[in-house]
């Protein structure tokens, strides 16, 4: 026997204490369930923990958490995982659980190789098509702040969080209603992933790319690698992620079903981190106990009925250069576990709508979309630095469109900024609503536009710019049976953790499948 019970704290409160003195008979507590309400922070109201707490007594104990797998021996060929980032770890973790040895293939590194290929891309300039901030093991989401927060509901969000817990993330994972890894923890967790992985059978292919997936008529039956070599089975998880352009171009070729899907654009915004603690958390922001402060931002423009809002916010963090071609510039942002960095930003991104803003004729239409307003930003870069700097301006020039910015403020970006007028690189249409949503934002969080605001562009890889459609069911495509599209490149998922789920769900599919086994 066990007893949930609800707790509101003040931040300061010790929740150990305050049970211990509640309940003196108590023998132990775990916490079920973390989120913080600083939302009068900023107006004087000390910001409070709420809490679900499992608390026992003398004579009870915790229930365990059981999880009953059966041994159900390998296919009969191996299944082929292409991509090795959340979606595609997570569905060879949950085949090992079950005996079934896969083949992964990453066109990339292993994390820490791939690190220091990427170091000198932002130090150096020096670009490498195969292992950057998208393509490598972990994916993209191994240099994108490690959130795992998810909107997605269902069993195996549960089941990833306590594996991520398992394999070295902290115990708050599980609990904490905005999980946070951070980038430099997400990176040894993913090695002892793929090495747990290997040793139950998993072969991975690094530095590998696929060119080509094998068919016949009705079927997918391997996959073509660069270097000629062909590799057999009727099991392909398609997980290359939201950056594999080359994937779309081919399967466009080959006519496998599409669909073009709505995305959004925009730029990263960044403060000193004490400005937007200060904004976010008042007179409390000093204290220490609080962290980074987080905020989320949102606003739809009566006049274009477009929606800009925040994204992947990164407390403490930083805005990196994450580009896949030599020819485009993109931002994101990243932040460690510890989010005690100088810096905080967020992506602020406009709606992007099929057949408005770009025509679905060709179902790549939105990848062309984003592709033009990299490449003009890399031209850019060379025309005015040396093609590694982003292009950069105050939000308060931004908002005067003037012409760059007569001086930039210091920045997180290991690349180095050069000052442009972005609103050459945006579209109209996307300039327009960041500066309608911009003096909204400046309501809701005085402060927010102030001098030290700084908008660095472009955030294009928002997410895939199309889904490649399979059955509801079967989770194969509609096209061609024994292939399963997966994950965030594929437009079924958006983020860590449902890229991760989604892997769990395609391995459950091909074990349905090929060996008539469910696990519910």
């Amino acid at each position: 026997m066990t007893r949930k019970i609800q707790i509101t704290l003040p931040f300061d409160e010790d929740l150990e204490k305050h049970l211990q003195q509640d309940m003196p008979k108590m023998v132990d507590f775990r916490i079920l369930h973390q989120s913080l309400d600083a939302r009068s922070a900023n107006r004087g109201k000390a910001p409070t923990y709420h809490y679900t707490v499992e608390v026992i007594f003398a004579g009870e104990q915790f229930n365990a958490f059981h999880e009953n797998y059966v041994d159900l021996g390998g296919f009969a060929e191996k299944p082929i995982i292409i991509g090795a980032g959340p979606a595609g770890l997570f569905c060879a973790l949950r085949l090992a659980e079950y005996g079934i040895p896969a083949i992964i293939i990453e066109r990339g590194e292993r994390a820490e190789r791939r690190m220091l290929q990427i170091a000198r891309h932002w130090r150096y300039g020096e670009f490498n098509p195969e292992n950057n901030v998208c393509y490598g093991e972990g994916g993209a989401g191994l240099f994108s702040d490690g959130k795992l927060i998810t909107r997605i509901k269902g069993p195996y969000v549960n089941y990833v969080m306590k594996k991520f817990v398992d394999f070295g993330a902290p115990a708050e994972t599980a609990y904490m209603s905005n999980p946070h890894l951070g980038s430099n923890k997400i990176r040894a967790l993913i090695n002892k992933i793929t090495e747990y992985l290997k040793a139950r059978g998993h072969e991975f292919r690094y530095n590998t790319r696929v060119d080509e997936i094998l068919f016949d008529e009705s079927h997918a039956i391997g996959v073509k690698l660069h270097s000629q070599e062909k590799i057999f089975s009727r099991h392909i998880v398609l997980a290359t992620g939201h950056s594999a352009q080359e994937m779309y171009h081919f399967l466009q070729e080959k006519n496998i079903a599409m669909a073009a899907k709505n995305f959004a654009v925009g730029v990263r915004i960044e403060h000193p981190r004490r400005e937007i603690d200060a904004i976010q958390y008042g007179k409390f922001s000093e204290n220490g106990q609080l962290g980074a402060a987080r905020y989320k931002l949102s606003y739809q423009s009566p006049q274009t009925k477009l929606g800009t809002y925040s994204f992947c916010m990164c407390p403490g963090g930083h805005v990196l250069s994450s580009g896949t071609d030599g020819d485009g510039l993109v931002v994101n942002g990243m932040s460690n576990f510890s989010r005690k960095g100088p810096w905080s930003n967020a992506a602020l991104v406009v709606t992007v709508e099929k057949d408005l803003h770009f025509s679905t004729d060709d179902v790549l239409g939105g990848l062309h979309f984003q592709r033009a307003i990299e490449k003009k930003a890399s031209a850019y870069s060379v025309a005015l630095a040396t093609g590694k700097e982003i292009p950069a301006q105050r939000v308060k020039d931004f908002l005067a469109a003037k012409n760059g910015s007569a001086s930039l403020p210091k920045s997180s970006c290991p690349s180095g900024l050069f000052s442009l007028d972005l609103a050459q690189v945006l579209p109209a249409f996307v300039s327009e609503n960041l500066r309608l949503a911009l003096l909204q934002f400046e309501k809701k969080l005085p402060g927010f536009s102030q001098q030290n605001a700084l908008l660095l562009a472009p955030e294009t890889r928002t997410s895939a710019p199309v889904t490649i459609l399979r059955d509801k069911l079967s989770l194969q495509s509609i096209s061609k049976q024994g292939l399963y599209p997966c994950g965030e490149g594929a437009g079924h998922a958006g983020g860590i953790t449902s890229a991760a789920v989604d892997g769990v769900k395609v391995a459950m599919a091909m074990i349905r499948k090929e060996k008539n086994y469910s696990d519910s």
